[in-house]
């Protein structure tokens, strides 16, 4: 079985880069699906946002969830990287790269793994205000959370 790329860090990274180190050399792969998230500045009122984690418990969490996702479609990678320390508008904050045999597999999988990271992953984001406010931390959405919960059965 294929093992997932997996890293917590405060550094930027490069999506291009890293979906090439995913598929350097292989000739099997029909589909590559990357998604990147990115910091919005929400409407200009936010200067960063500041994501804390508990180190070696989220990458160990993430890890479980990649390995669900490997048994759960027949991924020939998969890459996930998320961001943590400060982040300023415009930056990435996570990245979900996926590559599988046909377009299905790769598009279920990278949205399976942003839903869990959307809802499950252990991470605290809070919210620094352009005015000096304090934005505080911001809350779960259940938009979120119902799309997450589709992934409670088998895939299709």
């Amino acid at each position: 079985m294929t093992s997932p790329t997996v890293r917590v860090q405060a550094e930027g990274f490069d999506p291009a880069k890293e979906e090439a180190l995913l598929t350097q050399g292989r000739r099997d792969v029909g589909a590559v699906v990357a998604f990147t998230g990115l910091c919005r500045d929400e409407d200009g009122s936010l200067v960063a946002l500041e994501l804390e984690h508990y180190p070696g418990m989220a990458e160990d969490e993430i890890s479980r969830v990649a390995q669900e996702a490997l048994s759960r479609w027949p991924l020939i990678g998969l890459t996930v990287i998320h961001r943590h320390g400060l982040i300023r508008p415009g930056e990435p904050i996570v990245l979900v790269v996926t590559a599988a045999r046909h377009r299905g597999e790769a598009f279920a999988a990278a949205e399976f793994m942003m839903d869990y990271l959307k809802t499950r992953a252990p991470f605290w984001k809070k919210e620094r205000r352009i005015d000096g406010s304090d934005g505080g931390w911001v809350a779960a959405k259940k938009e979120d959370d119902a799309a997450a919960a589709r992934w409670s059965s088998d895939p299709e």
